[in-house]
């Protein structure tokens, strides 16, 4: 079939524009057939661009030319069509488009390009798997609801420029090709053609960069950052990420968090019409552990872990006692309305608690005669009481406990927490809830490397009055950073950072690293601290996951143009691909079979 060309056409208006006060105007559309429907005299078609849809009829006693055209159209054709604007018939009107109450007859017909049978449908129902959906993303991406959260993405990220554009933060680009340093997840690595046998790594943050720039006195910057990780994948993980980078000077946790509350405070009710109040609350992280079972809570409902070791350590539950004479502890919540939970219900909670790492799951239904559970024998009716007092409890409710080491039983109580939130909708949609937690730990030992390795970044800031620990009990120091948490997701994380020479080579020498190592790996941020580095702070947002909370997204492809999949590879394009023996030799490259 010949094709047509534009010539001297142009579009007048996109296919999601037109309304009454355009009816009688001659008009040129342009866009993909998105469905057609022939009654054999009058085909309708429906038009879609990125803007919506536009019924274009074509009507033999309007113009017979175009309408024996319009008969070979098929779904995903691209046309373009000269029409007149005219109101749809009474009763035909469609209350669920914005153009749905008028239509375009066709003088003129364009067919600009054909289309092989698409591999899935692309209107209505997503009929294909995730993986050949990745693999005609571009098909995928004709969908309105992809378009949608790409188009909000945008202007999320265009509210959040503005914003601290307002408030005197300067836009730096900083560099892709950098140098490979340790901690933290694996670099993705970048041969030098120029000096071979080198690497350059893909910056997993530009945390050194933007460091650098405040001793250069930039004083508060940000960035839109693409950033890399070679790591194991999972839903809410792509080896390339986009963060919110920013950094200030002489400033302290609460400079940090006040710009940052700012910036909610504003784009929420830009993009979503949802109010945002602020301060936002803040917690301790081991009070989060402790509370919540989580260093990222979801605070859109309740149900606190409550600890019972003291009421407890009396009973005649040998379980129980076991774990308590062992430094473990009982810890409990209690299920509004949980009574009616069925045995299966508790078996898979049960195999969760398990799962996690804990010994097991033990429960208690309050019905109208008292305590149906298998502790009920074991407990006196001063502890039931006491432990119904202080969890709140009343007939009808569930308590399930969990005894073990501290940190087993908050992890798996948290677990359990978030498991029974999703079952009985406690956190309903449409809502949001921050939260800050800070005071996380500065180090952690790592067995397998056999030191302490840092919780955040080694630049992390310790509190002033742990500084003494860290030569004896490094474990115990508390770091000055803080989280950022929405709706039970971390979408933030940042810290004061060491802007003094000594403090920064004391924490390396906590960390295990040798004068050599820290020399070679970091002596040009040394010698930059040297020269008069101002206090400093700063904060990356994760964007790909705000952005994908702000939309409802279920994951985070939906909210990326192009995504990897969960074996870290471009399906569109086959990325990682094997390249020739030439490009390796110019690199000083041989590889070694796998």
């Amino acid at each position: 079939m010949d094709i047509d060309t534009l010539k001297d056409w142009k579009r007048t208006n996109d296919c999601g524009s037109l309304r009454r006060d355009d009816i009688d105007r001659e008009v040129i559309l342009m866009g993909w057939v998105n469905r057609r429907r022939d009654f054999g005299k009058v085909t309708f078609i429906d038009l879609r661009d990125r803007s919506g849809l536009t019924q274009i009829v074509f009507d033999q006693e309007f113009d017979k030319t175009s309408h024996k055209k319009a008969g070979v159209l098929r779904n995903e054709w691209v046309i373009a069509v000269r029409g007149v604007v005219t109101a749809r018939l009474a009763g035909q009107e469609n209350p669920d488009l914005r153009t749905g109450d008028i239509e375009v007859k066709v003088k003129e017909l364009k067919i600009l390009n054909e289309t092989e049978v698409p591999p899935f449908q692309v209107d209505g129902k997503v009929d294909a798997s995730e993986n050949l959906r990745l693999k005609y993303r571009y098909l995928e991406l004709r969908r309105p609801a992809l378009f949608s959260n790409l188009a909000t993405r945008h202007k999320i990220a265009l509210q959040i420029r503005n914003l601290l554009t307002r408030e005197g933060f300067v836009e730096v680009e900083t560099p892709f090709l950098a140098k490979s340093t340790p901690e933290g997840a694996r670099d993705y690595l970048v041969p030098s053609r120029i000096t071979k046998g080198s690497f350059y790594a893909l910056p997993q943050s530009p945390q050194l960069f933007k460091q650098l720039l405040m001793v250069a006195g930039f004083d508060r910057y940000f960035q839109i950052v693409r950033c890399f990780r070679d790591e194991d994948l999972r839903a809410d993980r792509q080896p390339e990420f986009t963060q919110v980078d920013l950094e200030l000077s002489f400033a302290n946790e609460d400079g940090v968090m006040d710009v940052i509350e700012g910036m909610m405070v504003d784009l929420f009710p830009a993009i979503l019409d949802y109010p945002i109040s602020r301060p936002f609350p803040r917690i301790e992280y081991q009070n989060a552990m402790d509370i919540y079972g989580s260093d990222k809570p979801d605070t859109r409902f309740n149900m606190e872990l409550m600890d019972f070791s003291d009421l407890l350590k009396s009973s005649d539950f040998k379980v129980f006692t076991d774990v308590l004479e062992g430094g473990g502890v009982v810890k409990a919540l209690v299920v509004k309305g949980g009574a009616s939970f069925s045995r299966k219900d508790l078996d898979d909670l049960n195999r969760m608690v398990i799962d996690s790492g804990a010994k097991g799951l033990f429960w208690a239904k309050l019905q109208p005669d008292g305590w149906q559970s298998p502790l009920a024998k074991f407990l006196a009716p001063d502890c039931k009481g006491g432990v119904e007092e202080k969890l709140g409890a009343i007939e009808g409710d569930l308590i399930l406990f969990v005894a073990d080491m501290a940190h087993i039983a908050n992890e798996a109580l948290g677990l359990l927490r978030i498991e029974i939130g999703k079952r009985l909708d406690l956190a309903k949609d449409g809502t949001y809830s921050f939260l800050w937690v800070t005071r996380f730990p500065l180090l952690e030992y790592n067995s397998e490397e056999n030191r302490y390795v840092a919780v955040h970044h080694p630049f992390t800031a310790p509190l002033e009055e742990d500084i003494p620990l860290l030569a004896e009990r490094p474990e115990a120091v508390r770091a000055r950073s803080y989280d950022l948490v929405l709706n039970g997701e971390e979408i933030g994380g940042g810290s004061v950072r060491i802007h003094s020479l000594g403090l920064q080579n004391q924490i390396f020498r906590a960390l295990g690293l040798g004068e050599e190592e820290v020399r070679e790996k970091f002596g040009f941020f040394l010698e930059a601290l040297s020269y008069g580095a101002p206090p400093h702070a700063g904060i990356a947002l994760g964007f790909d996951r705000l952005v994908g909370i702000m939309v409802g997204a279920e994951s985070l492809r939906d909210v990326i143009a192009f995504p990897k999949t969960q074996r870290a590879t471009c399906a569109v394009t086959d990325a990682p691909s094997k390249v020739d023996r030439d490009q390796l030799a110019e690199l000083g490259l041989s590889l070694t079979p796998p």
